[in-house]
């Protein structure tokens, strides 16, 4: 029996993949086929970072293939590309940043920035190019949670480098400032300084954008979904009935600008007790999945509310960082995976595909 790439694709067609929960044929994920007498090569393309799943993967695929009579060996090749993807009529993707991902929430105190800065280092360590802008302009905390110091160095006197750690681009205010200095501004002021941090520094190359939103929907919010190209919005709450009529009001915010919401996470789901290990929903339980199915978006995943979290942001090493390989950082990783796919399914931007037209008169 002759190896024929109808076979091949076949074989593929029962494999799925454990992040898109698609099959490799009708995800298009499958390229480059080459048949060698009983040999047989191909190319998976997954459009999302998944550094830790391409050993699954290329086990799952191999041993679909193994299973075609008379099949040789079997070379598999998997790599991630990401692209940039569609944002806000009218507004423009900024150079070197491929997807702007904003994480937002409707109150404060939800626990949103150790949320954000856990997904850009989960995002990262799943092989992604990341960046991670503080736009809390007035409480900036990225610098803490992400042990970086220091000023921003400037080449031209013009533009500024962001600082740098765990692999993660960084910028904030809070690295221009006196830790103990108020911002004392009015709105106008905040949104220059929050386009000047996001236009103003050199990002090298990045794959995401992770944009640590104040709380609330004020004069940032309006800025960043006016003239920022945002490619989705995660929505970040607790079950807690206050801060779920808060997400709401975010939530709504966001579709009323046309940025699409890209799926919620429930912080702090349940107390687990350091001492016994017992876990119980303080907050309440079920909020964040309710709410999901009341605006038909997706829920990313819930996360625990456990003293080891608190203190990993607030000594500079995340949980992503401090504890790479615990069930926690787990949770950040499945998120920020399933985060990147729902970007990866979105339309993608194809401005640079048409040429610029230009009438000229003679």
């Amino acid at each position: 029996m002759s190896i024929t790439i109808e076979l091949v694709r076949s074989a593929l067609s029962q494999v799925v993949d454990p992040n898109t929960e698609k099959d490799f044929i009708t995800s298009r994920s499958a390229k480059n086929i080459q048949i060698s007498g009983a040999d047989v090569s191909l190319d998976i393309e997954l459009g999302y970072p998944a550094k830790s799943q391409l050993q699954i993967i290329r086990e799952n695929a191999a041993k679909a293939l193994a299973a075609i009579p008379g099949i040789g060996q079997v070379n598999i090749n998997i790599a991630s590309k990401i692209v940039a993807h569609s944002v806000q009529r009218g507004v423009k993707l900024m150079p070197n940043v491929r997807n702007i991902i904003a994480v937002a929430s409707g109150k404060g105190g939800v626990g949103k920035s150790t949320t954000a800065v856990n997904l850009a280092l989960a995002l990262a360590a799943e092989g992604a190019n990341v960046g991670l802008l503080d736009a809390d302009i007035y409480g900036p905390s990225q610098p803490m949670m992400m042990g970086v110091s220091g000023k921003p160095e400037s080449h031209d006197g013009k533009t500024m480098e962001p600082l740098e750690n765990y692999g993660v681009q960084v910028a904030s205010i809070g690295f221009m400032i006196d830790p103990d200095q108020p911002m004392v501004w009015r709105g106008p002021m905040v949104t220059q300084a929050l386009q000047q941090l996001l236009e103003q520094t050199n990002w090298r190359d990045l794959d995401y954008l992770v944009v640590d939103m104040p709380p609330g929907t004020g004069d940032i919010q309006l800025t960043l979904s006016q003239k920022v190209p945002v490619t989705g919005a995660v929505i970040v709450t607790t079950p807690q009935d206050i801060a779920l009529l808060d997400a709401r009001k975010g939530l709504k915010m966001f579709e009323k600008v046309g940025i699409p919401i890209l799926g919620i996470i429930e912080n702090m789901s349940t107390h687990i007790c350091s001492n016994c290990g017992h876990a119980e929903p303080v907050f309440g339980e079920g909020g964040g999945a309710k709410m999901c199915q009341e605006y038909a978006v997706d829920f990313l995943g819930a996360l625990p509310l456990t003293m080891s979290i608190r203190e990993q942001a607030d000594s500079g090493k995340p949980t992503v960082i401090a504890d790479p390989n615990g069930q926690i950082a787990d949770i950040y990783k499945q998120i920020a995976r399933k985060l990147a796919v729902k970007v990866a399914e979105k339309a993608k931007d194809m401005s640079s595909k048409f040429p610029s037209i230009v009438i000229k008169n003679d």
